[in-house]
């Protein structure tokens, strides 16, 4: 099924018109491509890309936190005290470095690469791994350019592929959106805002229940 524009606004109103339509039409040639193609599939897909993406708005992970509590809100095992996440607060690179470090094929907090290889695209796709497979993927150099994820031809595509090697298509015909959440985020933040979109996206597309 083909989307509309008209649908993908509804779902996402505060998205700017002019980058919805970029968006859509990728959605459109791309998610057929991964049998992302029934109501429940294309519901739970762009539920979550519309939350991750703050509807368009946030394709570059914003790690610019003013108060050491939301720090603590968000990663609560990084930073148990005030004390501890104060050092972070309005200091985007430290944090990304910092909370990224040595895991999803990034390096120690030195090597900048948490910071570098911070979240972008549809479903904020993270980590030099992530960017590396992209790029031997697509062949477009995103170890160099990381910001390119954010275009929207390979910012739909990260995350087809990341729906895709998770095998989520059977998780949104069984209506598992939870289940979905925890897989894409590695836990349940910002289940109820999702929620909020999954609801929209069903309605839009005539599903019931």
């Amino acid at each position: 099924m083909n989307i509309t524009l008209d649908q993908l606004m509804k779902i996402m109103p505060q998205a700017r018109t002019q980058l919805a339509q970029h968006f859509l039409d990728e959605f459109n040639a791309q998610l057929p491509e991964y049998d992302i193609d029934s109501p429940l599939r294309i519901a739970a897909y762009l539920a979550q890309g519309a939350y991750e993406s703050g509807e368009l708005r946030e394709l570059v992970e914003n790690m610019y936190y003013t108060t050491p509590q939301r720090l603590q809100q968000v990663w609560p095992s990084r930073f148990p005290t005030v004390a501890s996440a104060l050092p972070y607060t309005k200091n985007p690179e430290k944090l990304g470095n910092f909370v990224y470090a040595n895991r999803m094929g990034n390096g120690d907090a030195a090597s900048g690469d948490g910071y570098r290889y911070r979240g972008r695209g549809w479903f904020n796709g993270t980590g030099k791994a992530f960017y590396q497979e992209m790029t031997n993927l697509t062949k477009h150099d995103f170890i160099t350019s990381p910001d390119d994820m954010a275009i929207p031809q390979y910012a739909v595509l990260s995350a087809c592929r990341e729906w895709a090697d998770s095998r989520l298509n059977q998780y949104a015909d069984a209506g598992d959106f939870t289940k979905i959440t925890k897989i894409i985020n590695g836990g349940l933040t910002g289940l109820n805002g999702r929620l909020v979109y999954y609801l929209k996206a069903k309605k839009v597309f005539g599903i019931d229940s």
